[in-house]
């Protein structure tokens, strides 16, 4: 029954939205059914993010329940992209009876809505804090388009709602308020502990939002067969900490999660998490592991389908799955080696961030060609295992990386061992993962520390030198890892009830807490952030920063 909902016949789709003449990237698709009526679908974020609707808790992927300016929550039907990036919402019964003029054009598609008035708007106090009500003349989109991250508590937010109204409104301290012909924008700063959080009424219409200091409510969403996104709050102690979940089914058919690079071509590189998702067409993604901003590098082991794309560093803590859900954590480290004719040489680092004396591999993943680092270097080219030549470079200067082959950078390196590398020598890469676990295991990702292995808490920041502030500091955090029933696990958090995010400590004791009996800390701080169907569901997206890598859930729907 479920699969009669994915119908790929018939269709045409876009990934921008013209809202009332103001471009949003929003992605939508128009179907026509079995009778021949024309349908029209918008994505789940784009509606929520660009319509204000809200969406409420289902077990079911293929009806969503949602609210906008109604007494309840009511089902939307669910219709899937071909390529399983986009879950659409058909608003088909809307159309009608809010009465929008729809129309593509090319990729975009322009919903123009009725004028409409804000009739009144006053500002109340509740128990939980400040509210702000709009008596409107008719339901209208509105949003909010920026809200600022806080850092402390004590940080005001920058807040800006837009309402696709026009009106007089009475001037309230601290509110810039600024009217077009055909909305209304209000900008102002609310504390770093405070949320806006919005509700609308019908008879007459209104727009609530209140600005609340507690714990958000729990929801559950079945995104996708297999794909389910939670958000609920953890309490240690006194302390609460909103988190979002994204629980993975890697045995659901259809399915699969694997690292992203910066692109299919090269390592180097920096991107915000939605724009690498849309670049590799995933459903849903999470920040990775470690990268230098400077050096815009991975800094710690990526492997995706059985190929090494980037090397461990200071056997720290990693993750590794296939597609079995089989997962394996530990504290990775890699022994690579060089063999020729004459003698063996390590290799301290391979396609990374992390420059250190001795010698370093640099293959066609790490992209077209090498730039110096140091500004003392030998590169040593080798095609089809054979090397070609030696030349020392400068710092900056560029080598091309063969295609079939690769570079060695020698940094400090003796003469003695350089001469290990003459033109026409064979040479041959030896390449072992410790724990042995992890060689038979084809995606890899490697951050830490290590938080949680076999049920118990065995974090120990030290020992994956890891400095002490990073330890102690409370900062946003994310995690990868697995739960006993075989789901993967992704969770993100950003700051407590009243405050900053968890320490170190606290977030190994929050994921524990959550059931995972295998969890693995990644990049965090302003790195962190959940992505799904097409928004970031754990953060305003005006607050995205770029990163390196990531990690990403691929879903192919059944025809």
């Amino acid at each position: 029954m479920a699969s009669a909902n994915i119908v790929f016949a018939q269709e045409i789709q876009g990934d921008r939205l013209n809202l009332n003449g103001r471009d949003y990237p929003v992605a939508w698709q128009q179907w026509r059914d079995a009778q021949n009526q024309l349908r029209t679908g918008i994505s789940d974020g784009g509606l929520a993010q660009r319509f204000g609707v809200l969406l409420g808790s289902t077990t079911d992927p293929f009806q969503q329940p949602v609210a906008w300016f109604q007494h309840q929550f009511s089902p939307l039907a669910v219709r899937f992209s071909a390529n399983g990036m986009y879950r659409y919402l058909d608003i088909t019964p809307w159309i009608e009876q809010h009465q929008w003029r729809v129309q593509p054009q090319g990729n975009t598609l322009q919903i123009s809505t009725p004028p409409a008035r804000i009739l009144s708007w006053r500002q109340g106090r509740q128990p939980w804090g400040d509210r702000w009500v709009f008596e409107l003349d008719r339901p209208t989109p509105w949003q909010i388009n920026r809200l600022t991250f806080s850092r402390t508590a004590l940080t005001p937010r920058d807040l800006s709602l837009t309402i696709e109204a026009t009106g007089e409104l009475a001037t309230l301290p601290n509110v810039k308020v600024t009217a077009t012909p055909d909305r209304t924008v209000l900008e102002t700063q609310i504390p770093g502990t405070v949320r806006p959080v919005a509700s609308m009424l019908l008879n007459p219409p209104r727009l609530v939002i209140d600005f609340r200091t507690d714990a958000p409510p729990p929801r559950t969403i079945q995104w996708a067969p297999g794909l389910r996104w939670q958000q609920q709050t953890v309490i240690l102690g006194t302390r609460q900490f909103p988190v979002d979940l994204l629980i993975i089914n890697p045995r659901q058919p259809g399915l699969r999660l694997r690292p992203l690079g910066i692109t299919p071509t090269t390592l180097v590189g920096l991107a915000t998490l939605p724009e690498l998702a849309q670049r590799w067409q995933a459903a849903a993604a999470i920040n990775g592991g470690f990268f230098n901003r400077d050096r815009q590098a991975p800094l710690g082991a990526i492997r995706s389908e059985g190929h090494w794309l980037s090397g461990p560093i200071l056997n720290r803590g990693a993750i590794g799955w296939d597609d079995r859900g089989q997962i394996v954590v530990g504290r990775l480290s890699v022994q690579q080696r060089v063999r020729t004719p004459t003698g063996t040489v390590p290799i301290v680092t391979f396609n990374s961030g992390y420059v250190q004396a001795g010698l370093a591999l640099y293959t066609p993943s790490w992209g077209a060609s090498y730039q110096g680092k140091t500004g003392s270097e030998v590169v040593i080219t080798v095609r089809n295992e054979q090397v070609v030549g030696q030349q020392p470079i400068s710092n900056h200067q560029t080598v091309p990386i063969p295609s079939e082959g690769f570079l060695l950078v020698a940094r400090n390196l003796n003469s003695a061992l350089l001469a290990n590398f003459p033109p026409g020598a064979a040479v041959q890469l030896e390449t072992t993962a410790m724990p042995a676990a992890f060689n038979s295991i084809p995606n890899i990702v490697g951050a830490g520390p290590l938080l949680v292995n076999q049920g118990r808490v065995v974090l120990n920041a030290a020992l994956e030198q890891f400095g002490a502030g990073l330890d102690a500091q409370a900062a946003p955090r994310s995690a990868m890892g697995n739960r006993s029933d075989g789901s993967i696990v992704w969770v993100t958090t950003h700051n407590r009830i009243g405050g900053r995010g968890p320490t170190l400590a606290e977030w190994a004791q929050i994921v524990h807490q959550l059931g995972l009996i295998n969890a693995v800390n990644l990049d965090g701080g302003s790195s962190t952030a959940l992505y799904l169907g097409g928004v970031l569901v754990d953060r305003h997206a005006v607050t995205t920063t770029r990163v390196n890598n990531a990690l990403g859930v691929f879903w192919q729907p059944t025809p």
